[in-house]
């Protein structure tokens, strides 16, 4: 120990030194370049616009500078050049028509690097192997390769409508299973009925903690990588072990239902799923340099839930919330599914085509309050290298060139008949943009019509306080991580009809009694 202590020593006094300069990083790179910065709020010395920008809602902050400063706003934080995109306008000419140059992410030192997230899709940096993975995923993700889940999509979410009739009191909770049973049997192929401990709530608890630690600001290693180089020993240094604790989740995350689908290949009944098709198109390939390896694949599958699960179950709670707040809008869908489907059976996806206020619905959920207010940070080699680049979504949704207020839940926005310029369309902005647009758009995109449409066309939903006489809702609340979802609130649950109530226990009543078998 004694030996190790001068060079302990001198590796702290290293870090010091140049954790001085890091603030300086930006300046320096920009004192050679003559072009002007975009417009931003004022500098502070050594942590620039740290303490300008809130650790949480940074998206409320960010709207207000692009009344003070524009479309584009530049500002630092401990060195690190953030550019800021307020419109759908500049998201475009940047992250999609110069798709080489802003494509890249920065680099998330804590879950990244430390705990291993950085073989994942949405945080490689752009190159094969983030190609590789792009493709698998488009492939196996296509409009026309999903439409081999729209049953299993259909049964799982005619068990969320039943649980909303059966046990009304849990439809956060259930919602959330619900949003994570379609994702893992899509991926992994597990069958409806597996029991939610056995691999969900494990992949829950991961991703809350995946979902915390990519915050920006999070972590003050994410600023700082060099941080990472201190010592384990230093008082109060939990960087490494946070890394490992984290690391050990991630690995068990995207390992065991993995491991599910070999076992059950190997036996000969696995289930049509994401990994088993890479797995199959992989063996059946006689190409060599276009194959794959299994960690590939393995990763791949793993993405698909942290890019997938969280959205939807923000988005389709935020459509209940609004639904209290809103009645007339459940009305108009109901009499929309009424006229179009019938009351014999319930929608299907092959309806979306005819069921242009569903659709918007969908829309407006998406919009009101987005589920992912900062599109995941791009990281661009132009204003200046290596900035990191925020598309603001929340900024870019409260547009009201479509006449009606931003803050008002309305469908109408979204459809010709009703307004003179529709509302900027949020599957523009609600699935990413560029090369790095979400591949499981379409299952994405399926999950929530299906949800919209059973939930309206067999329950009704309203708030408490006014179904009792005492007033209107409270003004909806929206958490500030970086996913996005309404705070708890109360709602009611209560039957369409009993014709509806009996076309959602006929699909649901064989799902249950079928058996499961752990493995």
């Amino acid at each position: 120990m004694i030996s190790m202590l001068p060079t302990s020593v001198a590796l702290l006094a290293v870090c010091a030194f140049l954790l001085v300069l890091w603030p300086f990083r930006a300046r320096l790179k920009g004192s050679f370049n003559q072009s002007p910065l975009p417009p931003g709020p004022p500098r502070r010395f050594l942590v620039g616009n740290l303490l300008d920008i809130p650790r949480f809602r940074a998206w409320h902050k960010f709207l207000q500078w692009k009344d003070q400063y524009g479309d584009v706003v530049y500002a630092e934080a401990l060195g690190n050049s953030i550019l800021i995109l307020n419109t759908i306008e500049s998201v475009t000419d940047l992250l999609v028509k110069e798709p080489t140059v802003y494509s890249d992410r920065p680099t998330f030192t804590m879950v990244g690097e430390l705990m291993g997230l950085d073989k994942s899709m949405p945080m490689l940096q752009y190159g094969t192997t983030w190609r590789a993975h792009r493709k698998l995923s488009r492939m196996a993700l296509s409009p026309d390769a999903v439409k081999k889940y729209h049953r299993v999509q259909e049964d799982i979410i005619a068990m969320y409508v039943d649980s909303l009739l059966e046990h009304p009191m849990d439809f956060a909770s259930q919602l959330r299973l619900t949003a994570g049973r379609i994702i893992m049997t899509v991926s992994y192929g597990l069958p409806v009925q597996t029991p939610d401990d056995l691999y969900i709530t494990d992949a829950e608890e991961t991703m809350e903690m995946i979902g915390k630690a990519t915050v920006p600001g999070a972590f003050l290693v994410d600023l700082i990588p060099l941080l990472k180089y201190l010592p384990s020993w230093i008082p109060f240094n939990n960087i490494h072990s946070t890394g490992s604790f984290g690391r050990q989740r991630i690995e068990q995350l995207i390992s065991r239902p993995f491991e599910h689908v070999l076992q059950e290949r190997a036996k000969g009944s696995a289930q049509p799923s994401f990994v088993s098709d890479c797995l199959e198109k992989n063996r059946s390939n006689d190409n060599a340099e276009s194959k794959v390896s299994l960690d590939l694949i393995r990763w791949a599958g793993g993405a698909l839930y942290g890019g997938m699960c969280a959205p939807t179950y923000a988005t389709i709670l935020t459509f209940i919330l609004a639904m209290t707040l809103y009645p007339e809008v459940q009305i108009k869908i109901r009499r929309e599914l009424s006229d179009i489907v019938g009351l014999h059976q319930l929608p299907s996806l092959q309806d979306r085509d005819r069921l242009p206020y569903v659709s918007a619905t969908v829309k407006e959920a998406m919009r009101w309050s987005p589920a992912l207010p900062l599109e995941h940070h791009y990281r661009g080699y132009y204003i200046p290298k290596g900035a990191i680049v925020l598309p603001n979504v929340w900024a870019i949704s409260k547009d009201d060139k479509s006449g009606i207020p931003s803050e008002i839940f309305a469908p109408e926005r979204f459809l010709q008949n009703c307004v003179k310029e529709t509302a900027t369309d949020p599957y523009l902005y609600a699935f990413g943009f560029g090369r790095r647009e979400c591949p499981g758009k379409s299952l994405g995109d399926n999950n929530l019509f299906l949800l919209v449409s059973y939930i309206s066309a067999t329950v009704e939903i309203s708030s408490p306080k006014v179904a009792l006489g005492h007033g209107i809702p409270p003004k909806p609340n929206f958490s500030a991580g970086l996913v996005s979802f309404p705070e708890p609130f109360s709602a009611t649950f209560s039957p369409v009809s009993n014709q509806a109530v009996m076309l959602i226990k006929e699909k649901v009543v064989p799902l249950q009694s079928a058996d499961y078998i752990t493995q």
